[in-house]
This record gives C-alpha cells, sequence and structure tokens, in this order.
C-alpha cells in the first residue's frame, strides 16, 4: 500500500490538565501518515483520483482549534476517528506532539496507528 505523509502541522489549542493550561493556547504538531491508494491519481494527473489533503487539513484546524481536551489522548483518538468517517482512509498513524515544562522545555508524543472499520 502506498502511503500519503502530511508532517509538521502546527495549530494552537487550549489542551491540558492545569488551571493554567486552560487559559493559555499551546502549540500542538501533527504528523499523519496515511494508507492510500495512488496509482489511479498518478495515471490521470487528477485531485479527485486521490486523497484531497487540503479538505484533510481544513477539517483538522476547525476540529482541533475548537477542542478543549485535557489530555492528547482523547484528541488524538476522536481527531482519527472524524477523520476516518470523513475520507475512506484504510489506515492513519498520527503522531501528535505537545511542549511541556518537565526538567526544562520538552516536549511529549504520543503515535496511535487506527483502521477503517467496515460497516
Amino acid at each position: 500500500m502506498d502511503k500519503i505523509i502530511l508532517n509538521d502541522l502546527k495549530i494552537n489549542a487550549i489542551i491540558g490538565i492545569y488551571a493554567w493550561e486552560r487559559k493559555i493556547l499551546q502549540t500542538l504538531t501533527f504528523d499523519f501518515e496515511m494508507d492510500w491508494d495512488i496509482s489511479m491519481a498518478a495515471t490521470r494527473d487528477h485531485i479527485n483520483d486521490t486523497l484531497h489533503y487540503g479538505d484533510m487539513v481544513n477539517i483538522i484546524v476547525e476540529f482541533v482549534e475548537k477542542s478543549r481536551y485535557q489530555i492528547i489522548e482523547t484528541l488524538a483518538e476522536d481527531l482519527c476517528g472524524l477523520l476516518l468517517e470523513e475520507f475512506p482512509i484504510p489506515e492513519i498513524q498520527l503522531t501528535l506532539s505537545k511542549p511541556v515544562t518537565l526538567h526544562g522545555q520538552n516536549i511529549a508524543k504520543i503515535i496511535i496507528k487506527r483502521i477503517q472499520i467496515d460497516e
């Protein structure tokens, strides 16, 4: 299976468990890896034959900017669920990064992989 990769998408959101985190925007970084057969698009050279990641980014940005999650795990799960509902992606992997202050300036990352469920 081919892959479409969208890296380094930065979106500001309110996220966190501490009171001070609920009052500020934090920059989250999203990296997506999606299974996608690109052969038809490569043959016909037309956007309708591929995953329109411009449309996808618009949905992602709107969802994340409106979100008010406490933890990145829930945000990642719900975002992948939304994308699998909106697009016929067979499999999606999301790496979600959040700045944290644990011992200096650090980055917390999670990686989740979800598959399309046929109904």
